[in-house]
């Protein structure tokens, strides 16, 4: 079948982002023997309607799969919700074509049935992709039934069909170079971090998180050696910039430090950041991070206090996060550090101790945001509920938030006046 892959994503927030995930699902539809053609509306200069006619008109596909990211910018005070211009790509899909519109990524599977409904898309497919998209279309293209298809959701429907994770990411191949869409090397003069994924699923459980929704809750690995053979093939393309999207690089330990002495094996000229768990940590591993060219570790400790850590359902303590943070800082890798304030728990005194213990890891930048995006399915939606910050019956597809009482107005103002005092803060 002619398969029409679009990207819908147009939000940079911190950072320009490609759409690896997409490119993945092109790369097993193309590697089932489908025709497939890509869009990417965030790399292009023309008008986003244009270079869409121009996509659909040409390519006349069979099926169009639009891939959507975010849903909001996760922002209590003045909070963005990003899919209205999702549903402008939808309906100009729709007036072009009679295709059937298939929606997926990582913002869809938090909210399957609602954004579906929102966006007015046929179908969707929550969580991973490769496997479900790659048997709709074969399911499609022999005029089927689509029972069979895993993490299918039909608009309308009461539920969706059985979800399932895929058990050997080995089995699924990875994009290649210019080979599923375009990979610039730049964008808007701003650098560009090549996503790349080695690992799917988190077991953690951090009372907020929405990653069980998108991956699961069972870490699954790539091998070391496909990872390999995979960036060095995007190095001799011209690449040298990674950013390695595991939720956690570090767990586990051991499958770290096989990608980290594969690339230093390689002599792999390339520089990386990623993001760390910061618990169970070992010097030996930062060093080895350090020598395979990692250049930043975003640094997610969320809070300085035992309390709130502890009600985040985190599972290390302060004093982890400064002795790694030391570690980190001796091996010369950036510390970008976040705190995530508000939650339940969280008091004028905890917020006090939280930016008094960041401050004291002078790291070199800090991420702060006051107010937790509530997600369906997390531990924190259920307090909210119990506590009556929101409805059982709201699906939190338009932005809500958590605030702990008596934070209200006052801890904008905290935020304010840290931030003006370090100009490597910011939120």
């Amino acid at each position: 079948m002619r398969v029409l892959l679009i990207s819908a994503n147009t939000e940079q927030l911190q950072m320009p982002v490609l759409p690896m995930g997409l490119a993945c699902v092109a790369a097993a539809a193309e590697y089932a023997g489908h025709e497939v053609g890509f869009l990417n509306l965030m790399t292009k200069d023309d008008s986003e309607q244009l270079k869409l006619e121009s996509a659909v008109l040409d390519f006349n596909p069979e099926v169009v799969g639009i891939s959507v990211r975010n849903i909001d910018d996760q922002c209590m005070n003045s909070a963005r919700f990003l899919l209205d211009s999702v549903k402008n790509v939808v309906a100009s899909c729709r007036r072009l074509t009679s295709a059937p519109i298939v929606l997926g990524g990582a913002g869809y599977s938090i909210y399957p049935g609602s954004s579906l409904a929102f966006l007015e898309a046929d179908m969707g497919i929550r969580g991973e992709g490769e496997a479900a998209f790659v048997k709709l279309l074969d399911c499609l293209s022999r005029k089927e039934g689509l029972s069979s298809v895993p993490n299918l959701v039909l608009r309308g429907s009461a539920s969706g069909n059985e979800t399932q994770i895929l058990k050997k990411l080995d089995d699924y191949p990875l994009p290649v170079p210019n080979g599923h869409f375009p990979f610039p090397t730049e964008f808007k003069n701003q650098k560009i971090w090549l996503p790349f994924q080695t690992r799917r699923g988190c077991p953690m459980e951090c009372s907020y998180c929405s990653t069980a929704a998108i991956e699961g809750r069972i870490l699954r690995k790539r091998s070391p050696e496909i990872v390999i053979d995979s960036i060095s093939r995007f190095v001799e393309a011209g690449f040298k910039n990674f950013f390695f999207v595991d939720n956690t690089f570090n767990f586990p330990p051991s499958y770290a430090g096989e990608l980290c002495d594969s690339i230093i094996g390689r002599n792999l000229d390339v520089q990386w950041r990623s993001i760390l768990y910061p618990w169970k940590v070992e010097e030996s591993l930062i060093e080895k991070m350090a020598k395979a060219g990692c250049v930043e570790m975003a640094f997610g400790f969320e809070s300085g206090s035992k309390k709130i850590l502890r009600s985040l359902n985190k599972r290390f303590q302060p004093e982890d996060v400064r002795s790694i943070s030391k570690m980190l800082d001796k091996y010369e890798i950036g510390r970008m550090g976040f705190l995530l304030l508000g939650g339940p728990g969280e008091t004028r005194e905890t917020v006090e101790e939280s930016f008094e213990f960041a401050d004291s890891l002078d790291l070199e930048s800090m991420k702060i945001t006051a107010g937790i995006r509530i997600y369906p399915g997390t531990a924190l939606a259920a307090a909210a509920v119990a506590e009556g910050v929101i409805s059982p019956e709201n699906d939190l597809l338009r932005p809500a938030f958590y605030l702990a009482k008596g934070l209200e107005g006052w801890i904008e103002e905290k935020v304010s006046h840290w931030l003006r005092k370090r100009p490597n803060w910011f939120s």
